[in-house]
């Protein structure tokens, strides 16, 4: 097409804001600070009050995975 004005490229995305891994990640409902997995240390879903093994979603699904086949 001739004469056609050109396409404007988009916007560029922000990047997301850096996060402090030095303060706790808090629980919106409770308030209370969410336990960190015992393999990776990443924040679950449980509180710190949680009692057992807490896991994050990934290493939950992983240890799933595991121990599904081991026959």
């Amino acid at each position: 097409m001739e004469g056609a004005a050109p396409i404007p490229a988009p916007a560029p995305v922000p990047a997301p804001a850096p996060s402090s891994a030095s303060a706790p990640v808090t629980a919106s409902v409770s308030g209370e600070p969410f336990a960190e997995c015992v393999l990776c240390r990443a924040p679950t879903e449980y509180p710190e009050s949680h009692r057992g093994v807490t896991l994050c979603p990934v290493c939950a699904w992983q240890e799933a995975q595991r121990t599904a086949c081991s026959g």
